[in-house]
């Protein structure tokens, strides 16, 4: 099967429950961000700038568990922010899965391994030896973190196991160099693929999530599905990049960028998911065939943002994901106060403006599910490719070359250090050593560091 015969079945009844009861709307995913608080800075992405005022709040535990009662999603799908920042997320993600959800958690990858040795170290014995020395051969771990977990985890706090009803949901955006540009930090592509490997090596469930932009390139979205899936990731999710308000704003502000030069129009979204349909077969991409066909410009669908609703520390977000009109103390509330009618894009008409170039995941991905803009055949495409046999890895992903920054020496600070280099090491930028001092974050989507770094050097170079 191409996903785990339970988790179709709970997401199937569900459908099936409330369109026999004739439900107007409900809950499919629920986007929980218990913080926005985030290690990275990733271009395009709009949650920190949104929130800045409160990225120093969290939303208590036993409110997190509430709202998932309270929307009654199948699947819950921690976001934010970073989740594994969140002090409470093993607490989180147990009492989720006592609740019976199907668990993501969206994650940068940066603090995966740590989470994962935690794991071993509260189930060590000594059965678990020749794992240690797998992870400690293929250096997925040190010897350091192998004494930590030989010595155990008495703190009695729950840990993030392995199971079916929870997937790692890892953030990557292409190959090395793309994705580390992307996320604004040299190095977080190669940590990504260490985690995952690792976490495929004790049993989780990993998936990839995916954001497409005008950029992107997409033989190299294709490369990165056949070395992911070479890897052993259970499956993608993989979106447009949409231009919603808080984006477009850090993008002009921040970076001095034009937002269209970034973000995709409709168009330009049909343009680069034209072989959609062929990753569809190829690799086991998670969602509906019928938003598969939505992307390539096949059908129209009528956006549903009502079947994933978000909550995070300011309440019940409305009125989807990307775009905020207000916040709701309750998720019926929610459901009863907004006139959904005013949002979306119908018969290739906007309601609102800001809909315009919207094709993403979170808002038309549920419409292929729930039927609308019903077409005949369209419940069977969905059962036929949800239930319908996994493809293959791909054979020869080692061949891939994923690699493509940094750690071949063509990170986005190369010519910065190159130039240091030329220098003797004794330019203006660099210690006594010669290391370049590059702050927090290599590169982003404009070059000003690395071009202000380079002038610098230079000029001390030419000085002496």
């Amino acid at each position: 099967m191409r996903f785990p015969l339970a988790l179709s079945v709970k997401i199937a009844r569900r459908i099936i429950k409330h369109k026999l009861r004739k439900t107007p709307r409900f809950a499919m995913v629920l986007q929980l961000e218990p913080l926005h608080t985030c290690n990275l800075t990733c271009t395009g992405c709009g949650r920190i700038r949104e929130y800045s005022t409160s990225l120093k709040d969290m939303v208590p535990l036993e409110q997190c568990l509430a709202a998932a009662t309270e929307c009654d999603a199948p699947m819950v799908s921690i976001c934010g922010g970073e989740p594994l920042i969140y002090p409470k997320i093993e607490e989180l993600v147990h009492g989720l899965l006592q609740q019976g959800r199907i668990v993501y958690v969206c994650t940068n990858g940066v603090f995966m391994r740590k989470k994962m040795v935690d794991y071993l170290a509260a189930t060590y014995s000594p059965a678990l030896e020749p794992k240690l020395g797998e992870l400690l051969n293929l250096r997925l771990i040190t010897d350091k973190q192998a004494e930590t977990i030989r010595k155990g985890k008495t703190d009695g706090r729950p840990v993030i196991t392995p199971t079916q009803w929870m997937y790692w949901n890892v953030h990557v955006d292409g190959l090395e160099y793309t994705h580390d540009l992307i996320v604004e930090r040299e190095g977080v592509f190669k940590e990504c693929v260490e985690a995952i490997k690792m976490a495929k090596l004790l049993g989780f469930q990993v998936a990839t999530n995916t954001t497409v932009y005008r950029e992107t390139d997409v033989q190299e979205i294709e490369d990165m599905f056949k070395f992911f899936s070479w890897l052993g990731v259970d499956g993608h999710t993989i979106s447009p990049g949409y231009d919603y308000d808080a984006a477009k704003k850090d993008m002009v502000k921040r970076l001095g960028k034009k937002p269209e030069d970034f973000f995709l129009t409709r168009q330009m979204t049909i343009a680069k998911f034209a072989k959609i349909q062929e990753w569809g077969k190829a690799f086991t991409i998670f969602g509906t065939p019928v938003y598969q066909e939505f992307l390539a410009g096949k059908r129209d669908l009528t956006c549903t943002a009502w079947a994933i609703p978000t909550y995070n520390v300011k309440g019940w977000k409305a009125p989807c994901y990307l775009m905020t009109d207000g916040h709701y103390a309750g998720y019926q509330e929610m459901l009863d106060k907004v006139d959904w009618n005013k949002y979306g894009v119908v018969n290739g008409v906007a309601r609102d403006p800001r809909c315009e170039n919207c094709m993403v995941h979170c808002g038309y991905d549920p419409s292929g599910a729930l039927g609308t803009n019903y077409q005949r055949g369209d419940n069977w495409k969905n059962f036929a490719y949800n239930f319908g046999a996994r493809p293959k890895p791909f054979a020869n992903g080692h061949r891939i070359q994923a690699f493509t920054g940094v750690s071949i020496g063509k990170g986005h600070l190369a010519e910065a250090k190159a130039v240091l280099q030329a220098a003797g090491g004794k330019g203006g930028g660099a210690n006594g050593n010669g290391h370049v001092h590059t702050g927090s974050f290599c590169g982003s989507g404009d070059s000003s560091e690395r071009d202000a770094l380079v002038a610098k050097v230079r000029t001390g170079s030419q000085a002496q």
